[in-house]
């Protein structure tokens, strides 16, 4: 049988000993990795403040960021494509953290994946082949239908195709997408450098110009005190 796009991209993953996951879609979909309950991986250990410069210092990835540069408070978040709370986060609260912070110049926002498994990586790379705007376009469009592909039963690429048409994808940009080595090596790399380097062992997990947002993040509220210190408030 001729091997899948995905299901090459889940040996790649499984040849880099980076993920636990099966080589074919098919176990993949089943496997406990992909159930809501591991999607994100439980614990918030890890240093409560990291070096600025270390943090943003540049990867071999463009950085996806929303905002001003010049904005005096800088939000950076791990987050997984199959992590519920990160899906909860981007659905619920980062809308209101855009129109209150983001919008008036306040913040920047940059979000870096952390992928606890295969098809959150195989998600994050679609996203960044969309491309430009496109690609925040895309990670929205995930979360929000993240139910119909991350935790179903069988193959999720059906699902995941169609959000891809929906940004301009045809099936041959989207079976090469999830092809690219080269873009999911330098995921694998920046995961792994925010594990060793920024304690990130949980997604989502939020830094605020360096300090570790401990605690909740499933409400506006909850930014809006950790924000206060850095914002006058």
């Amino acid at each position: 049988m001729t091997a899948t796009p995905y299901s090459f991209l889940a040996r790649s993953l499984h040849r880099r000993a980076f993920l636990i996951g099966a080589a074919s879609i098919a176990a993949l979909s089943t496997a406990a990795g992909l159930n809501p309950a591991f999607a994100q991986r439980r614990g918030d250990r890890g240093p409560d403040e990291v070096s600025v410069d270390a943090l943003m210092k540049p990867g071999a990835l463009p950085e996806l960021v929303v905002g001003k540069a010049d904005a005096p408070v800088t939000i950076v978040e791990y987050a997984s494509m199959t992590c519920g709370h990160c899906a909860a986060f981007h659905n619920t609260v980062y809308p209101a953290l855009k129109e209150k912070y983001i919008d008036t110049g306040k913040v920047r926002f940059i979000m870096r994946e952390f992928p606890l498994d295969n098809l959150a990586a195989a998600a994050s790379m679609l996203a960044r082949c969309a491309g430009g705007d496109a690609t925040q376009a895309m990670i929205s469009a995930l979360f929000k239908t993240q139910d119909k592909w991350a935790f179903v039963r069988g193959n999720p690429v059906p699902e995941l195709f169609k959000i891809a048409q929906q940004a301009g994808f045809t099936q041959e940009r989207f079976d090469t997408c999830l092809k690219d080595n080269t873009t999911l090596d330098h995921m694998i790399s920046a995961r792994q450098r925010a594990s060793d380097e920024f304690g990130v062992n949980a997604t989502p997990t939020f830094f605020i110009n360096g300090k570790r947002l401990r605690g909740r993040s499933d409400s506006i509220e909850s930014f809006d005190q950790a924000l206060a210190p850095f914002l006058g408030g």
